[in-house]
């Protein structure tokens, strides 16, 4: 399929040459047959303009941080609701004189203040509103959930009355209702938000949230991380290890509860030992197993590799027995991307063959982008789900568990796999994979120990006022709040491919009659487009000459809008014959996917280097997937 790019339009109106701040939003409000719009800005001013006239009827200076999304509802033309830096969603009824008293802060339009529940530096990104059901609110902050409320059970007060009534004793008035929200998040992403942000160079920020036409899905595009497609009505619980010790529970250092059962002796009561639900309940959920990245370079067990056994080939349909094979031999060939596409493929005419998920989880752990781990985990949890005894499932689980750092559930799976397999536990393999899980955690606890004797010695008191513990302050969360982060729910589909770190405005959306693509922005100046019931990546065109940040379908032609740091804004539709603007498509696809995911873990510094023309790390390793020396070539110039 071609993209044609549209190069000639009119100007029709100049509505908003006045606004001399950086505007980051226009938005036409519903059913008002495109006479009004919506503005926000860095100046964080909220404005309503009529489009003929050029006039400004309204004019919001509520919030005090940078306005960053704006959103309406179908029916609605009368409402309007803002996300602001300043940690507010607010919620506009046009029809309400409304006078700003930006002295007091006054104004009583607040609908969530997420500095009460996340801390004082709660910033909301995005926000949406569910076209089918307009009561659903979607919002994203600077961490890495989605928060999905039912804005009926809220109700509208000031900055100044939440403020006042936070610093009073009475908590229990300051909690959200019941009921009234719904977390989203990657499963994997909150443990590492104490341990992995630590030797990062970037955070993880929800830039963009979206419904899908049907109001079913919704999609997040996790800044420094990749795309998630939450579906609401089924529930897909966070993948949590039961730990073979009787009925106590541990609570990680992430604060996500992890249940813990005596699964060897009740193997009918919750089946290897997995549990996706925050009781302990297994929900008819199984154990998975992968092996890693770190692979003993000499280890040439049959735990490791696709599975090609003929019991596992019974039952496939034509098609997805060529598929896998394309698929096991671009495994071979270390061609991972490509074979976890093939494998894609094969799962939509399989969906319960458990090889298909098994041999998918051995490429994601051999790709090992951002994510990939735990794709593999819960691919293995699939598999062991239609067939408990898949031996190398069983294995690759533990070694997941041990690449995530959840290294006391890795040991226990681990035992629980030696255990029920004892002959394979014999193997070089699972020796080895015992002897690094136990070193790792050998030294976790030993850093914990020396970090906290190292405060005890040098009389860092919870009090003090350092930079880094008085941020700690600020950021602390409420009891409720954590209760929400540990309910929270996982992901559907995840989209990899594009980079998404240097703004925080970035998009992702549905595109097609039906939401059948995904598209997004991303820092190289591309934009991607992925199937979404397969998840991969079938065209990425050039649509900036730096950073493509929005992308928004037209509501009833196949046309796409894309803009970013170029003063211009460019449309796309299909073209089945060769034309204007085809010298911006990317033929080399998977090359730009792997030279992004290398972007979003450089050095921004090098990052910013390179966009500058100068020649870095990151740039003379593109043509390589992996670097085996680790060593930094240095440049000198000649004398």
């Amino acid at each position: 399929m071609k993209f044609k790019l549209h190069f000639f339009f009119s100007l029709l109106y100049n509505v908003l040459s006045f606004i001399l701040c950086l505007l980051l939003l226009v938005q036409f409000l519903p059913r008002l047959g495109d006479r009004i719009i919506a503005t926000a800005a860095a100046d964080a001013k909220v404005q309503i303009h009529t489009v003929e006239t050029k006039e400004t009827s309204q004019v919001y200076k509520c919030h005090i941080g940078r306005v960053k999304r704006l959103a309406t509802a179908p029916n609605t033309p009368y409402l309007l609701w803002s996300a602001s830096e300043d940690g507010t969603i607010r919620q506009f009824d046009l029809r309400q004189p409304h006078t700003c008293n930006t002295s007091s802060k006054n104004c009583k339009n607040v609908l969530i203040n997420l500095n009460i529940y996340v801390g004082a530096m709660a910033e909301a990104k995005c926000l949406a509103i569910n076209p089918l059901q307009p009561e659903l609110l979607a919002v994203g902050c600077n961490d890495p959930f989605v928060r999905l409320y039912d804005h009926r059970m809220l109700s509208s007060h000031s900055f100044s009355e939440v403020k006042k009534a936070s610093a009073t004793s009475s908590v229990e008035d300051a909690k959200l209702p019941h009921g009234c929200v719904q977390y989203f998040t990657p499963g994997h992403l909150p443990p590492q938000l104490s341990k992995d942000l630590r030797r990062r160079f970037r955070t993880y920020v929800a830039t963009y949230v979206n419904f899908s036409p049907c109001g079913r899905e919704l999609i997040a595009n996790l800044g420094g991380e990749q795309i998630y497609l939450f579906d609401i009505k089924t529930h897909r619980n966070v993948l949590k290890y039961q730990v073979l010790n009787g009925t106590s529970v541990s609570v990680s250092s992430n604060g996500v509860v992890k249940s813990v059962v005596d699964n060897s002796l009740d193997m009918a009561a919750c089946k290897n030992g997995w549990s996706t639900s925050t009781n302990g309940a297994t929900n008819g959920y199984k154990i998975p197993t992968l092996n890693g990245k770190r692979i003993v370079p000499d280890e040439k067990s049959k735990m490791f590799g696709h599975d090609n056994s003929c019991s596992a080939l019974q039952g496939l349909p034509p098609k997805a027995l060529e598929l896998k094979a394309k698929g096991n031999e671009a495994f071979c060939q270390q061609k991972f991307w490509k074979a976890i596409n093939l494998y894609n493929e094969a799962i939509l005419l399989a969906v319960d063959s458990a090889v298909l998920y098994a041999n998918r989880a051995a490429a994601y752990i051999k790709r090992a982008w951002d994510g990939d781990v735990y794709a593999a985990l819960r691919d293995c949890h699939r598999a062991l789900q239609l067939d408990p005894n898949h031996t190398k499932a069983h294995f690759r689980q533990a070694r997941c568990l041990y690449e995530l750092q959840w290294f006391q559930e890795a040991l226990t799976c681990l035992n629980h796999f030696k255990l029920k397999f004892p002959e394979q536990a014999e193997g070089n393999a699972a020796k080895t994979l015992e002897r690094d899980i136990r070193a790792a955690a050998f030294a976790e606890t030993e850093e914990s120990l020396s970090c906290k004797e190292d405060n005890e010695s040098n009389g860092l008191q919870p009090d003090s006022s350092t930079p880094s513990r008085r941020r700690r302050r600020l950021s602390i969360v409420s009891d409720q709040e954590k209760d929400f982060r540990t309910e929270a729910l996982d992901y559907e589909q995840r989209f990899c491919g594009h980079c998404n770190t240097t703004t925080d405005i970035k998009e992702a959306n549905f595109f097609g009659s039906n939401g059948q693509y995904i598209v997004a922005g991303s820092d190289d100046g591309s934009f991607f487009m992925w199937d979404k019931q397969t998840t991969n990546l079938v065209k990425v065109l050039k649509g900036d000459e730096s950073i493509v940040n929005c992308l928004q379908p037209h509501p009833s032609m196949c046309l796409l809008a894309t803009s970013g740091i170029d003063p211009v804004v460019r449309l796309w539709s299909p073209s089945p014959l060769e034309g204007n603007g085809q010298y911006r498509h990317i033929d080399e696809v998977e090359a730009a996917a792997k030279a992004n995911q290398r972007r979003m873990n450089a050095d921004p510094l090098e990052v910013m280097l390179m966009n500058m023309g100068y020649r870095t790390r990151f740039n003379m390793s593109e043509g390589s997937d992996e670097d085996d020396s680790g060593e930094t070539p240095i440049q000198c110039r000649a004398s």
